[in-house]
């Protein structure tokens, strides 16, 4: 079977949408609303991240990778400052910042064509292509959501639950 780089393209950003907004994102959310605000900002020791500083990292990751390069704006990202922050917003304002982030990362998604996915962009210093980029994203927020699901694993002594789906019937929900 041979597809068009359309339907390429197609199928790599449906891809990317379902595991940024139908994965990751859904479980840091339900993470992040099991914790107290005190849990937020809770670091292992000082050269580990809290759960708030991996939001800040997210957001700012995903305004700079997705927003800001495909729609040519200027990179006003200050990354020492996402893992400097010790407290000062709440989960809540955490996440609605994120959320709102990724609202604008699900347009640029939805546009995207394959010229802007082959297209070379300069990013944190990366000459990357479009492609990079959007799987960059993706995959950094897998990693992320990881840690956070660790720590809140940790914090509250218990299984979060995402996979009893899969544990239940074979096949993930």
């Amino acid at each position: 079977m041979t597809m068009s780089d359309n339907e390429v393209a197609a199928l790599f950003l449906d891809f990317s949408r379902k595991t940024l907004f139908g994965q990751s994102w859904p479980r840091i959310k339900e993470c992040v609303a099991q914790l107290t605000e005190e849990q937020i900002w809770w670091r292992p020791n000082p050269a580990s991240n809290s759960v708030g500083n991996l939001l800040l990292h997210l957001n700012g990751n995903a305004r700079q990778w997705l927003v800001a390069s495909f729609n040519k704006d200027a990179d006003k990202r200050n990354r020492p400052a996402e893992f400097a922050a010790e407290g000062g917003l709440s989960a809540a304002e955490l996440l609605a910042r994120l959320g709102a982030t990724l609202d604008e990362a699900a347009s640029v998604l939805d546009r995207l064509t394959v010229e802007e996915l082959l297209a070379p962009y300069e990013i944190q210093g990366y000459h990357v292509r479009g492609l990079d980029a959007v799987y960059q994203v993706t995959v950094h927020f897998g990693l992320h959501f990881g840690q956070i699901a660790y720590i809140a694993k940790t914090l509250q002594n218990r299984d979060l639950g995402f996979y009893k789906e899969l544990a239940r019937t074979g096949r993930a929900s």
